[in-house]
């Protein structure tokens, strides 16, 4: 029976280009696990968007001479275009500045208040001495009070795990521009985190399976439980639905508070525009259902913690009780699946500090497959990972091109040469029986991998499987088999051998679809397929009653022929010949990476 999985994945934010540290934290390994998914048969709602508001879209703005709008605008679209060029199949990939979001932002924030989980209170802000602009806590770095690390932030240190208050670092200083910030008395809505204290402990005793850095970030974050704001003082963002607030113009709801709340409103969004305006909830107000929320590290404690409070509150299911809101009981993440940070010369990827590659130009240069099995293979699932060109290259040539691409050249080359289709198996030998053997059970091995979220050990299992049937050629050597009259038996041999090597490329090119989609697709046409095998993301643009149009991911992915399973290969089926799978790149390119002309933006 199919079961209902959310695949919630982070927000980028719409302040310049991404990059590929980006989408190796929250984009390929949740599409990896929404193809698998899919595949197995279960029904699947992958959602996310760019996250548009807060004071660095208003700063990036002014650098390039833009109204706010506009730069959320310009972005969003780049964003988009690198997300389907990457092959993420969303169902609906939006934004945060549609009328959707405004309403189910408010919709969660007054559910809140009147359970009394938010109250107003007296605190000190942050601004910026030169421009009077709120900062955010995330834009304000110093020494942290408790551990002494160099690099904290004004929410939380990465390193103790500890919630901190701006004005509680040593030295602190501004991210935009380096200066010294101001603190300032001004009032705000805060969400009362404590008073969330015992349900979170209770639910976060029953995540015994989550990666161990998400419950560590977690349960010292719960040990150290702080009101939060949830208000700024700035023009750029959601309303305060309250009255005495809503008409303020420079009181907003703060940016952190309205992204997390997108995975609801996206997909609220979705089901309208898929013309069934209830069929969110069979997602999320569904004891069957399953949601995992894929994100990097830097952003745990909002998915693990944050995240669970607002739907907690929303329940009334707070330590205070209270009432459900407009959306009835919302299921809490079921896993949230951290990757760490791909880092390039040891240092975390940055465009401010000009360590960056955009995904625009790695996929321009050399496709999408390429970089999704590097993040699946050598990405940071559960260490921080460093990416050099010298291991991309090296990973492209001898696993991609030289193992994968290899063998499916060579084996439908041959069976194109030889017999123009597919050919009958004979007597099959021990040696056969043993190939297909492994070919089938990798099935089991491989899926139980990814449906426990372990992508790296899930592709080296597939990549196990190419390397024996290469392996298996070379021990049988088909192409010595020649077609004469002294040794008749040669021809009935070497179709034999071609058909189980074809099986195989068959069953490793539906392992490895989840991790190269694109590419899956040409091998299911190289062995004479025809229609979608891995269906791909599309470009829609959309509208709002009195909005602007915008573009959004959906896709077409029910009809698509992609299954996990093995399928028995039709002999007699055409084939032609087939093109190289994967170009082998200049080992030059290794030493020396590419040289690209850069682009202009801000990192998040």
């Amino acid at each position: 029976m199919s079961s209902p999985v959310l695949t919630a994945v982070a927000w980028p934010y719409a302040n310049g280009p991404r990059h590929i540290g980006h989408v190796s934290g929250f984009g390929v390994p949740a599409d990896v696990f929404a193809r698998y998914q899919r595949m197995i048969g279960n029904d699947v709602l992958m959602v996310s968007g760019t996250d548009e508001h807060g004071t660095p879209i208003q700063v990036q703005a002014e650098s390039e001479g833009l109204s706010t709008r506009e730069l959320a605008d310009k972005y969003n679209r780049v964003i988009v275009e690198d997300l389907a060029g990457l092959g993420l199949s969303y169902d609906l990939f939006t934004r945060t500045t549609t009328a959707n979001h405004y309403a189910v932002v408010q919709q969660i924030f007054t559910a809140l208040h009147d359970n009394g989980y938010v109250v107003a209170r007296k605190s000190l802000g942050a601004v910026s001495p030169s421009t009077g602009r709120t900062l955010p806590d995330r834009f304000i770095e110093g020494t942290c009070p408790i551990c002494g690390y160099a690099g904290a932030r004004g929410d939380q240190c990465d390193n103790c795990g500890n919630q901190l208050d701006p004005a509680d670092l040593i030295d602190p200083r501004s991210r935009i521009n380096g200066e010294t910030p101001e603190f300032v008395e001004t009032e705000h809505f805060f969400l009362d985190l404590p008073a969330f204290a015992n349900a979170l402990s209770q639910w976060l005793s029953t995540r015994a399976d989550w990666r161990p850095n998400v419950l560590k970030f977690s349960q010292n974050f719960i040990d150290d439980l702080k009101p939060r704001a949830i208000t700024r003082d700035l023009d750029w963002g959601v309303p305060v639905p309250l009255e005495g607030w809503r008409d303020q113009p420079m009181k907003r709801l703060y940016v952190w508070f309205d992204a997390v709340i997108g995975y609801l409103s996206a997909s609220i969004e979705w089901a309208r525009r898929t013309g069934d305006p209830e069929a969110w909830r069979r997602w999320w107000t569904n004891p069957d259902a399953r949601g995992f929320y894929f994100m990097g590290k830097d952003n745990i404690v909002f998915h693990s913690v944050i995240w669970p409070s607002l739907l907690l509150g929303q329940n009334g299911q707070g330590d205070r009780g209270g009432q459900p809101g407009p959306f009835g009981v919302l299921d809490l993440p079921d896993e949230v699946v951290s990757s760490e940070f791909l880092t390039m010369s040891g240092a975390k990827f940055a465009t401010s500090r000009g360590i960056v590659i955009y995904v625009r130009d790695f996929l321009a240069e050399f496709g999408p497959d390429a970089l999704r099995y590097y993040i699946a293979a050598a990405g940071p699932e559960n260490a921080d990972a460093d990416f050099t060109w010298e291991e991309f290259v090296r990973r492209n040539n001898s696993e991609l091109a030289n193992e994968w691409g290899n063998l499916v050249n060579r084996s439908i080359s041959m069976a194109h040469k030889n017999n123009g289709a597919i050919p009958e198996a004979g007597e099959l030998t021990e040696l056969d029986q043993r190939l297909l053997t492994a070919s089938r059970d990798a099935f089991g091995t491989v899926g139980d991998l990814l449906g426990r979220r372990r992508f790296k050990n899930a592709l080296g299992e597939a990549m196990r499987l190419v390397g024996q049937a290469n392996a298996y050629l070379s021990e049988t050597e088909p192409w010595k088999l020649k077609d004469d009259q002294d040794h008749p038996e040669n021809a009935a041999r070497r179709d034999t051998v071609l058909h189980v090597a074809l099986q195989v490329v068959s069953d490793a090119n539906a392992l490895l679809t989840p991790f190269l989609p694109h590419a899956a697709q040409k091998v299911h046409e190289a062995l004479g397929g025809d229609g979608v095998w891995a269906a791909q993301p599309q470009i829609r643009t959309v509208g709002e009653d009195g909005g602007p149009d915008y573009p959004v991911l959906m896709g077409d992915y029910a009809d698509e022929q992609a299954v996990w399973e093995s399928r028995p290969i039709k002999a007699g089926t055409p084939l032609a010949k087939p093109v190289p799978l994967f170009a082998k790149l200049d080992a030059e390119l290794g030493r020396t990476g590419p040289v690209w002309a850069p682009i202009a933006g801000a990192d998040a």
